[in-house]
């Protein structure tokens, strides 16, 4: 065996790229990201050679590396950002200051028809042929759909406000939602009430 090391950094490849393949590979394979290229147009200068698929193709990549920071995300990028656009069928990475601004000047418009755009996607490629129901089967080969409901109370927490002549009344946002009641730390609080329904998909539950 040969061993042959050499004082040139070379750069591994992040960790993450190969989930970026998987998942521009099937946007490629159904057409998504030509419709986005056809159908979602956003008009503002300052933005040179850049569409908007450009500045997707970063906001996909960056919650898909856990990277803690996006000048961190870049960092790890930058050695392979060719590859990287040329996954998402583009030539050219959007410096940080392009995406600031596209953050900061995109429009609510693009956004719904994003959304759009991907809501007709998973609706038209379902789960399963059929509707899932996702029973639970008895060994009779009766289905059965098992639910949990817990109902937790607990106390809301309310900082004290300032009563003054030179300010507003006073809004609590949790006074729609809770009432007066008490649990034993103090008298006068809030109380808030949420009830959790689960429905149980695994025989680790099956109580009927």
């Amino acid at each position: 065996m040969r061993i042959q090391t050499s004082s040139e950094p070379v750069p591994s490849t992040p960790s993450w790229l190969g989930e970026v393949v998987l998942i521009s590979s099937y946007l490629r394979k159904h057409e998504v990201l030509s419709k986005i290229t056809e159908h979602m147009r956003f008009a503002r200068r300052r933005f040179g050679r850049y569409d908007v698929v450009d500045f997707l193709a970063i906001l996909f990549g960056y919650p898909i590396s856990g990277e803690r920071t996006l000048e961190e995300f870049y960092e790890s990028l930058q050695p392979f950002a060719i590859p990287f656009m040329a996954l998402f069928e583009r030539d050219q990475l959007p410096s940080r200051s392009a995406l600031s601004r596209f953050l900061a000047a995109v429009t609510e418009a693009p956004i719904e028809a994003l959304r759009t755009l991907f809501l007709d996607d998973l609706l038209s490629r379902p789960l399963t042929p059929d509707k899932q129901t996702g029973d639970l089967m008895d060994r009779t080969g009766r289905g059965w759909m098992v639910f949990d409901i817990d109902g937790t109370r607990e106390a809301a927490r309310q900082r004290a406000l300032p009563l003054t002549d030179d300010l507003p009344t006073p809004c609590r946002w949790l006074d729609d939602v809770c009432a007066p009641g008490y649990r034993g730390r103090k008298r006068g609080e809030v109380v808030r009430t949420r009830t959790t329904v689960s429905q149980a998909h695994s025989y680790h539950i099956k109580s009927v």
